[in-house]
């Protein structure tokens, strides 16, 4: 009996860890005792028993400056990670998204020790900003597995192999019970309900807070019937639970997500992956982002956005079914205007929840995108 091939998966942020633990679940049941695991991860990853020897805590960083503070930081953990990759020698290292972390610790890798197969899981979004790094990406690592159906043409020029594997987070959405919701929280079948989500980091809570804030305000003061309910994100619960209880707003946990996207007549969300989450279920939604002046400024004067959208829905439908507003127009007035908007039209609603549905399948794939993911990593050893 052959030796088992040994896979050693690296991920730096909450939502790469999640990533990370459905690729660990796929590659078990798709290879049983043919493989061995190890790892690099967080809570998620832990949970299927990977003990990483890297606290990887601190390290969901968005923005050139804020990635300049903690550079010592990044540096320490990069070379920590690269020590028990080195340890471990196994035959291939998959580095779930985080682009600059996982470029560093591909390189440290690649340097040390050549023979070892690196995969990278999420490629950096070339299509939107930075198209350069494709070129770099492909002179770095072996394989790409993406998440977008779109990207492949991007990266194959440099010779860097793409499989589209479809998006694990659009797989792992269950369809929620929005009566039971209601009934749950007391809240009457007839009334309106917006979600809103504020992000999981607490730079995005800190730029976003005021915008949101004021937007929730106005709305709820011009609508008597609307009933704003904030879905927790866990990593900035200590952060946000103190400010939604001195406004008397209702909270409920992640748990809850999946019949609270059923129950909801619209969102407002921070950008990011929870608003194709929202397109998957169909919720009509706007969505605001700031990023830091000094690195927006930068952004502007070299023109680095390349993408007329900052919503990955949006680009794949190529037009705005989800409303932006970013930075200068991450305003109270405008974000308020544009959720009112929505729910004084519900053929309107109606008809953009079918249109967000229909966008967002081909992010999906074919579904069970960590099998795949799995499959693929298992051909390359």
């Amino acid at each position: 009996m052959a030796d088992p091939k040994s896979v050693f998966i690296v991920a730096a942020e909450r939502s790469g860890d999640h990533l990370g633990a459905g690729l660990i679940r796929a590659l078990r049941d798709a290879a049983g005792d043919g493989v061995r695991l190890a790892g690099v991860g967080g809570d998620a990853m832990a949970g299927e028993g990977i003990e990483s020897a890297v606290d990887t805590s601190g390290l969901s960083i968005l923005g050139l400056f804020d990635g300049l503070k903690a550079y010592g930081r990044v540096k320490a953990k990069v070379a920590e990670t690269v020590a028990e990759i080195l340890r471990v020698k196994p035959d291939a290292v998959v580095l779930i998204d985080s682009w600059g972390f996982m470029l560093r610790v591909a390189q440290g890798v690649r340097a040390a020790d050549p023979s070892i197969r690196l995969i990278k899981y999420v490629g950096p979004q070339v299509f939107a900003t930075r198209p350069g790094r494709a070129k770099t990406l492909a002179n770095t690592v072996d394989h790409l597995m993406t998440i977008l159906s779109f990207d492949a043409p991007y990266y194959e020029p440099h010779g860097l192999p793409v499989t589209f594997v479809g998006n694990p987070t659009l797989d792992r959405l269950p369809t929620g019970d929005g009566a039971a919701f209601r009934e749950r929280h007391g809240l009457a079948q007839d009334q309106e309900i917006m979600l809103v989500l504020l992000g999981s980091r607490t730079s995005e809570i800190r730029r976003l807070w005021k915008s949101f804030e004021g937007a929730v305000k106005s709305l709820t003061g011009a609508r008597p019937n609307l009933q704003p309910v904030f879905i927790m994100a866990a990593p900035v619960e200590d952060l946000v639970r103190p400010r939604l209880e001195a406004g008397g707003w209702m909270i409920v946990r992640e748990d809850e997500k999946a019949d609270a996207f059923a129950a909801a007549d619209v969102a407002l969300a921070c950008s990011g992956t929870v608003v194709t989450e929202l397109a998957t279920a169909g919720v009509p939604t706007v969505t605001g982002y700031r990023l830091g002046w000094m690195t927006w400024a930068v952004l502007r004067l070299l023109r680095v956005m390349k993408a007329p959208f900052i919503s990955l829905v949006n680009i794949a439908a190529g037009r705005m079914l989800v409303p932006e507003f970013v930075q200068t127009q991450c305003q109270p007035r405008q974000l308020s205007q544009s959720v009112s908007g929505l729910l004084d039209d519900p053929e309107r609603r109606k008809a953009l929840s079918e249109e967000l549905v229909a966008a967002t399948r081909q992010l999906r794939g074919e579904g069970d995108a960590s099998r795949r993911a799995a499959e693929t990593v298992i051909s390359l050893l």
